[in-house]
């Protein structure tokens, strides 16, 4: 991934130094459990521990770069680091890699930077939801317009808004400990997974010190239906982001300006129209979110491998592996950044709900009437024709507000308390039930109203 969109953190993964200190650790604990079950000299596994690490110690690029020189010699990767490894071990270098295959190390390997890489979106993930319940009980009670189908519909409140988006990242972790769990598979079952050549002693002892379990049936590779389940975990979280960042997107427009990314003091919109303060980084998370997403059908593909195997998985994964998750970790953050420091703007939540003259309270009118002992059927001819009635005339000389339409009503004039219109058209309703999603939701009910 290019470094625009990549935390050193999560690029330190998938760097080469990770990759072959993984392959050696493998390597050694493979040797390590054969000497335990005395296939090799106890000895010799001690000198592989011990000359490997002080190898690994101060390995660095130019390491790699020997590495790379002799696999362009044998057109093996996994022979090539054997081979630069024999060199700093010695005489007892014939004992690593005794029985195994390079699906083997390649896999379990792989199987060691998701993991490692999971454990970073988790805490990322931890971020989002709190910034999410910081602002969702800040904005409990902040009215704003909800909208279907875009039309303003009736009154929400933001924090119910963002309390919805919590729910959802929340829902997104369980998924992804899932798919952690599911991924985090070690094999050292040999040439196409029959132990014929290696203990399942060895795999099992090589499992619990890298904190994996054992693959039940390896063939020679572990199989991909596990690096699917991971990918498309990736992918529902990406369009989460997505979900969130277009809701910002829209509200940041300039008719609307319920909200906005927040805008630095030096921050420049536009090159041609300097009072544009565009909303950049929702846009980038929207395009971030179709690059994770674009790699979970590649990794489906990637299940079906010919008989025991096959490498046609290998040049996705090199991609995809890295790509996917240094692209999500850097998404995740900067959504977590921008609802911490996302400007609100309550007074213009307001004025756009009073915007079409009152009858987003069109609904609790309706059962009001009905109530009251109106039909439905006559209740709902009465809301609309007033309702429509406002809204064709808005702006106008002759425009009055639902209120007004609804009190000269030939129907209902005389005939309905005002009590009645007013209770319906208060708001309350909006914001009476909150406790009951807010304890739904964050296991508690948070800010109580300030008046």
């Amino acid at each position: 991934m290019i470094p625009r969109y990549s935390r050193p953190v999560m690029t330190a993964i998938w760097a080469p130094e990770n990759r072959y200190r993984i392959w050696f650790e493998i390597e050694a604990l493979a040797c390590e459990a054969m000497a335990k079950y005395d296939f090799i000299p106890k000895q010799s596994a001690k000198n592989i521990r011990e000359n490997g690490d002080k190898a690994m110690v101060k390995f660095n690029a130019d390491d790699v770069a020997k590495i790379d020189a002799i696999e362009a010699k044998v057109r093996h990767d996994v022979i090539a680091f054997l081979t630069w490894l024999a060199e700093n071990i010695g005489e007892d270098s014939r004992f690593v890699h005794m029985g195994m295959t390079s699906s083997d190390v390649l896999d379990t390997c792989l199987s060691v930077q998701l993991t490692q890489a999971a454990d970073i979106l988790l805490e990322d993930l931890d971020r989002v939801l709190e910034a999410l319940k910081n602002r969702a009980f800040e904005h409990k009670y902040t009215l704003t317009i909800g909208r279907s189908h875009a039309i303003h519909a009736e009154p929400v409140t933001f924090g119910l808004k963002l309390a919805g988006y919590y729910a959802e990242f929340a829902r997104n972790k369980t998924r992804l400990l899932q798919a952690r769990e599911e991924i985090a598979t070690c094999a050292i079952s040999g040439a196409v997974g029959t132990y014929a050549h290696i203990d399942p002693r060895i795999e099992s002892y090589v499992a619990e010190k890298l904190g994996l379990t054992a693959e039940p049936v390896s063939t020679q590779v572990i199989p991909r239906d596990r690096h699917a389940a991971f990918f498309a975990a990736l992918g529902v979280i990406a369009s989460s982001i997505e979900r969130l960042a277009i809701e910002i997107r829209h509200l940041q427009r300039s008719e609307v300006r319920e909200a906005e990314e927040y805008f630095h003091p030096e921050q420049k919109g536009s090159s041609a129209m300097p009072h544009k303060r565009n909303p950049v980084l929702t846009e980038n998370l929207t395009g971030l979110a179709r690059i994770v997403r674009s790699h979970v059908v590649p990794a489906m593909e990637n299940v079906a491998l010919w008989h025991e195997r096959d490498i046609s998985h290998s040049s996705v994964e090199r991609m995809i592996c890295p790509d996917g998750t240094i692209t999500l970790d850097f998404a995740l953050n900067r959504l977590a950044s921008v609802i911490e420091k996302l400007v609100v703007y309550p007074d213009r939540m307001q004025e756009n709900i009073e915007s079409l003259g009152g009858v987003v309270h069109s609904g609790e009118v309706l059962l009001a009437l009905a109530r009251a002992g109106l039909s439905r059927e006559q209740s709902y001819r009465i809301v609309q024709r007033s309702a429509m009635e406002t809204w064709t005339k808005l702006g106008k000389p002759e425009g009055k507000s639902f209120r007004e339409n609804l009190e000269n009503d030939p129907e209902i004039t005389g005939r309905i308390d005002s009590s009645i219109l007013d209770k319906a058209m208060d708001g309350s309703m909006h914001v009476q039930n909150l406790d009951h999603i807010y304890q739904n939701v964050f296991g508690e009910t948070g800010p109580k109203p300030k008046n």
